[in-house]
């Protein structure tokens, strides 16, 4: 199998939402949009990150579109928590505050308006 492209497509209630909060605050760029759909690109993800409007008749199988329930978008950065202040200061709702689990993982969650929660980890020493 010869992959060329990696995409995670969510499901959200309002895809402009979520679209701009990612670019403001992750720093992904459009690459392509469409009523009901938009597909954000960012130079160092390896992945597009693509929001479909909740209820779109285009979206297969209808099934699925309730079944990432508990699904986190990761992303490992660099100086975790100069990042996690600045997210702050910009009033990014913070759903998990920064700790640092036993095996060195150091990370915080925030919540963009649809909901979808996003997760920064810098991997540092074990405590």
């Amino acid at each position: 199998m010869n992959i060329t492209a990696t995409a995670i497509s969510l499901n959200v209630a309002d895809v402009d939402a979520s679209a701009t909060w990612a670019r403001r605050h992750l720093g992904f760029t459009e690459a392509m949009a469409a009523d009901g759909f938009c597909s954000l690109e960012h130079e160092q993800a390896g992945f597009n990150l693509i929001y479909l409007r909740t209820g779109l008749a285009s979206f297969k199988p209808a099934t699925a579109a309730g079944a990432a329930d508990g699904l986190l978008v990761v992303f490992t950065v660099d100086d975790i928590d100069a990042r996690y202040e600045r997210l702050r200061a910009e009033a990014v709702e913070i759903v998990t505050p920064i700790e640092t689990e036993p095996w060195g993982e150091r990370y915080f969650q925030m919540a963009d308006p649809n909901g979808v929660i996003y997760q920064l980890v810098q991997w540092v020493e074990a405590p």
